[in-house]
């Protein structure tokens, strides 16, 4: 149950980490429910467009590596997000 609690509390922290770096290269306003939603929405947007192009960061740190890819994913997130809204 512990390792459960962990993992939550790094994934969310990744998330916001993600959503406000996005935040800060495309722009806007923001709140940290909002770097959460985008972080984690953009945690799998990221994994799977870089996945499908078959890009690797190179980066030997997990949690790094982690963060780059959700905040890559964001950054499409938030700007499909514009586009649509």
């Amino acid at each position: 149950m512990k390792t459960d609690a962990q993992a939550l509390i790094i994934m969310a922290v990744v998330g916001i980490v993600a959503g406000f770096l996005a935040h800060l290269i495309v722009g806007g306003s923001g709140n940290v429910v909002k770097y959460l939603i985008s972080g984690l929405l953009g945690a799998f947007v990221g994994s799977y467009a870089l996945g499908a192009l078959g890009v690797n960061l190179g980066v030997s740190n997990a949690l790094v590596s982690q963060i780059l890819t959700s905040t890559i994913g964001a950054v499409i997130v938030l700007i499909l997000a514009r586009i649509v809204l």
